[in-house]
């Protein structure tokens, strides 16, 4: 009885079992960036076949590093999902303009000291946030984009030039 249960329900997964054993059927996730202050340009692809590229991985951990110290981080997998998500919604092909990936804690203590707007335990620290634009889009468009898909934190700052997304709580500011 247990077997004609099992087989019952899965006539109503929309997805064939063997569909999530099958890596061939995951899309390459690829991901451009453009750093504005070390001038480093990356391509990459950071998932292949539903699996996370180390080298990938430690291109973007690298692109994404305290510009201010060299200190590299492991940039959670979220957040690139995140933007890639991002960059599917809007079609786009230019790379995502790095205003500010991994802060240090010696750095974001250094921002904290000129600006009000730097968080004490801001997501920067974790790898889990990043401050980017789009030079083909209106920041406005990007963080519409960024709002409706419900990710995580979302900041607007048209007078810097740069929208915030963080993997945190859905917020936005």
């Amino acid at each position: 009885m247990k077997v004609s249960a099992l087989a019952l329900l899965g006539s109503f997964c929309p997805v064939p079992a063997f569909a999530y054993s099958n890596p061939s059927l995951f899309p390459n996730k690829r991901l451009s960036f453009y750093n504005v202050h070390t001038d480093e340009k990356i391509d990459v692809n950071y998932c292949i076949k539903g699996r996370y590229s180390t080298k990938g991985l430690k291109a973007i951990n690298y692109i994404l590093r305290d510009f201010r110290t060299d200190d590299v981080c492991t940039i959670d997998m979220g957040l690139l999902d995140l933007l890639y998500g991002i960059s599917r919604k809007l079609n786009i092909r230019e790379p995502f303009h790095i205003v500010s990936g991994y802060r240090s804690p010696a750095t974001n203590a250094m921002l904290r000291k000129k600006s009000s707007a730097v968080a004490r335990n801001s997501y920067h620290l974790k790898g889990k946030a990043i401050d980017v634009r789009l030079p083909d889009l209106s920041l406005y468009k990007l963080k519409k984009t960024a709002v409706k898909l419900k990710a995580g934190g979302v900041g607007y700052y048209p007078d810097s030039d740069f929208v915030h997304l963080d993997i945190g709580p859905i917020r936005h500011w």
